[in-house]
């Protein structure tokens, strides 16, 4: 049975992917969603991975699970059979992030995760996506399993994130990466540049899709993981 990790990310548990979850299960395949709950590492959260994984695994990783993926893969290469990059990035923290993030982090600390959740996951959407009541709840709800405490541990991870940039070159698996065409956040420019550089790897971009769009285009985000993904035994 072919095991695939489905990695969360920044205030994100198992919901995001709970549609492929679900249907890669269906077709036979081993799909284990993880979240980093209580770490402040993205080196921590992949040390964690590896130690929990068999021998050899698939990897998908959305947002701050891409990143994480990107580390698990820094660190044991040899035993990721397959990468996928979802809505994510490379690069280190910049200097502006400190702030930028700070300003929420603090406020959830003072006021609870609530009093940031819907500031938070308003713009991860595409325009036309942020008047679905049930898509924007669903993200909601999730933040709100959180806490203030969880997200500035977080947060502290992403500030320190190692730069992935030079191990890109060196990615030998096959490797699909996705993006939203209307992500503003990690934009899909970054996406195609990603697939330039690295080797045998296959671009998706989603339209009508933003940040998340394990869940706001589950359907699609699906398909493309299912012909990443080599056929279950």
């Amino acid at each position: 049975m072919q095991t695939i990790y489905l990695l969360c990310g920044l205030l994100c548990d198992e919901t995001v992917w709970e549609t492929q979850t679900r249907a890669l299960r269906n077709k036979g395949y081993d799909a284990r969603p993880m979240s980093f709950q209580g770490f402040d590492s993205i080196g921590a959260m992949a040390a964690h991975l590896l130690e929990q994984a068999p021998a050899r695994f698939s990897l998908a990783g959305h947002s701050m699970g891409g990143r994480v993926a990107l580390e698990a893969y820094r660190q044991a290469p040899q035993r990721i059979e397959r990468l996928a990059l979802l809505d994510t990035g490379y690069g280190p923290a910049a200097e502006s992030e400190t702030e930028s993030r700070g300003v929420l982090v603090r406020k959830s600390l003072q006021e609870g995760i609530d009093a940031i959740a819907e500031t938070w996951a308003r713009p991860m959407l595409a325009l036309s996506r942020q008047q679905d009541s049930d898509l924007l709840n669903s993200i909601l709800q999730m933040v709100g399993r959180m806490s203030g405490e969880i997200y500035a541990g977080q947060t502290r991870a992403l500030l320190t994130r190692p730069d992935a940039t030079a191990m890109l070159s060196e990615i030998q698996c096959p490797t699909l990466i996705l993006c939203g065409k209307q992500d503003t956040w990690s934009p899909p420019e970054r996406h195609q540049w990603m697939a330039e550089v690295i080797p045998n790897s296959e671009l998706c971009l989603i339209d009508d899709c933003g940040h998340m769009s394990t869940m706001e285009q589950p359907e699609e985000v699906l398909t493309a993981l299912e012909g990443w993904m080599p056929r279950s035994a």
